[in-house]
């Protein structure tokens, strides 16, 4: 029979949900069975699968049939009739809403619409296992890299258009060639990995899945600019990510890939794991720089920009992980190729976190000019439980949330940025008509408001002020000022903070009000939240006509405040009711909704 494989996602997602277990199942199932069938290799512990609303995901090669939220008991069945046979389980197939079932990746909806670049090998090795990394093709341009001038890599990276996935989308070949240019005996090499946004898991998952790519470009980096240490700022709550960083680096050290003469070559490079210091605004790369140097994590004026002056007062050359897993697929099939996907002044793809109210969550990639339509329906499925789209938020925490008016536009740092919102690191969090647009906003002025470092007064006052008004309008507090107070905030902070976090920080209050004003309007002057979100402004009632008396909403309220008989129309006791909402959120016929108090 042929030789079969199975690739367990063991991603931080899969492995909370049990693909470690899982994965362990596995190995012991075909090593005592193996040599009857001729299994080769054992089961692997891949990286990301993508589709994270389904894990664990578990794939079978080299059919390429993916299964489902599999569990250990499950393992038996699938050796039985899939690896030792040729049988598909239909029950562990995806299901569409519509009961349709995918028997491969290839044919799922999901991952039709998506090109993988920077995700090229992630799913697809043992991201421990560096004869895996090898030969998928990894080191190849590293390798080519080392017979380059240093100015024609820097001329690449500049045909090629790339820019940083990080979240301004600067030209990642001018950033390179400013940092070649400075004149120095010593040069750093910094790949950010502090991904901090709510809802955002890429840069972990690629360095989790594919550390070795990311060596590679680090190094391809180093070549270009001249640096001969490297290192790599990891969020400190992502162990998976450190753990799989700090093995590569030792596999590499001992292939002689970093260390000295890296390759056979006259160059002396290594790369070292720095563990960060828990805070949003280390990402920012001057924070980040005086993180590193063992001070306290907050941005220092520009200029000098990094590239000229950044660790210990050195060149140094910071880009994130997603930019560098990038650069040895440009370098190994030329700029060209690249550009050949995504947009004019976007070109390549960019990797996303898509969550929220969608049927399918995930990590995914995709061109850039893909429109937010097709991800939200195409990739993402459609809304949940068939409620209309509200917003999308895009861009982290900094973002904003774009409308469904505007869901045609497409998906690059302009066209993002003309709607107002931006590219952001890759977050995309779905929202739909149970989203109160002056909670979202909230939401994330005291997410920022909690992170700002405070050394100046423009951000922390002006998200204490911020946060201090949107309690008032939620309250039933609020006035017409305020809104207008808020834009000029906004505007303060926007011109006046020292980093990008206090500059962007405006952002969500900014779109909610120019996309949903009416919504704030109606908080003042109507004392209403038409999405039931705001307790004061609100209160849940059950349609008798919808209503099925199947009692699902009475089991879930934590406060008991759902009375009637099985069978027949239920009713909100008001004066025990939370506002919680859990009886909305489980209701399967909408009939319970938010009215006024």
């Amino acid at each position: 029979m042929p030789a079969k494989s199975v690739y367990i996602c063991c991603d931080t997602g899969c492995t909370a949900a049990g693909g470690g277990l899982l994965a362990s199942a596995f190995a012991a199932k075909l090593k005592n069975s193996g040599a009857a069938c001729d299994l080769a290799p054992a089961a692997k512990r891949t990286g990301c699968h993508g589709l994270c609303e389904f894990g664990p995901v578990v794939r079978v090669e080299p059919e390429n049939i993916s299964y489902y939220q599999v569990r250990p008991e499950d393992v038996d069945e699938i050796y039985e009739k899939t690896i030792a046979g040729d049988e598909v389980i239909e029950r562990l197939l995806y299901k569409d809403p519509f009961g349709k079932q995918f028997k491969t990746a290839a044919e799922n909806p999901f991952y039709i619409p998506q090109v993988k670049i920077a995700l090229r090998n992630v799913g697809e090795i043992d991201p421990l296992d560096m004869e895996e990394a090898v030969a998928r093709g990894v080191y190849q341009a590293l390798a080519k890299a080392l017979e380059m001038p240093p100015e024609d890599i820097v001329d690449e990276m500049e045909a090629s258009g790339l820019r940083g996935r990080g979240g301004a989308g600067f030209p990642t070949g001018k950033k390179w060639r400013y940092c070649a240019a400075s004149k120095s005996d010593i040069k750093y090499v910094v790949c950010n990995c502090d991904e901090g946004d709510p809802g955002a898991f890429m840069d972990r998952s690629i360095l989790e899945g594919d550390p070795h790519s990311v060596l590679e470009g680090i190094a391809i980096a180093a070549k270009a600019v001249g640096a001969r240490q490297g290192f790599i700022y990891v969020r400190d709550e992502y162990e998976g990510a450190v753990r799989h960083a700090a093995a590569a680096i030792a596999a590499a050290q001992a292939r002689g890939v970093l260390g000295r003469n890296i390759l056979g070559s006259d160059m002396d490079f290594d790369i070292k794991v720095i563990r960060g210091g828990g805070a949003f605004v280390c990402g920012e790369e001057t924070a980040l720089i005086n993180s590193i140097e063992g001070r306290t994590g907050e941005p220092r004026v520009k200029p000098p920009y990094p590239a000229s002056s950044g660790l210990w007062g050195k060149p140094t050359l910071i880009n994130n992980v997603e930019t560098f897993a990038n650069v040895a697929a440009i370098l190994h099939s030329g700029a060209q190729k690249f550009r050949e996907i995504g947009t004019r002044n976007s070109p390549g793809t960019k990797v996303f976190c898509l969550v929220g109210k969608i049927r399918r969550t995930g990590l995914i990639e995709v061109p850039m000019g893909i429109t937010l339509r097709r991800i939200v329906y195409d990739i993402g499925g459609g809304m949940m439980n068939s409620r209309p789209f509200k917003a999308i938020q895009t861009g982290g925490p900094s973002g904003g949330c774009i409308p469904e008016a505007l869901l045609d536009i497409e998906v690059d740092f302009d066209s993002l940025a003309e709607a107002g919102g931006m590219m952001g690191s890759g977050g995309m969090i779905v929202m739909d008509s149970c989203t109160c647009m002056v909670e979202f906003a909230q939401y994330y002025v005291k997410f920022l408001s909690g992170e700002s470092c405070g050394k100046c007064t423009p951000c922390r006052e002006g998200l204490r002020k911020l946060d201090a008004i949107l309690t008032d309008i939620r309250e039933g507090k609020g006035r017409l000022s305020d809104i207008d107070l808020m834009e000029d905030i906004c505007q303060t902070m926007r011109k006046a903070s020292l980093c990008g976090l206090g500059k962007s920080a405006p952002n969500p209050v900014l779109t909610a009000l120019r996309h949903f004003r009416a919504e704030y309007v109606e908080h003042v002057e109507e004392k209403y939240c038409r999405a039931g979100v705001c307790p004061s402004l609100s209160a849940f009632h059950i349609n008798f006509d919808a209503c099925t008396g199947c009692s699902v909403c009475a089991r879930n309220c934590p406060a008991a405040a759902i009375e009637g008989v099985k069978k027949k129309p239920h009713q909100i006791n008001q004066s025990k009711c939370v506002q919680c909402g859990a009886c909305r959120d489980v209701c399967q016929f909408n009939a319970v909704t938010a009215g006024r108090r």
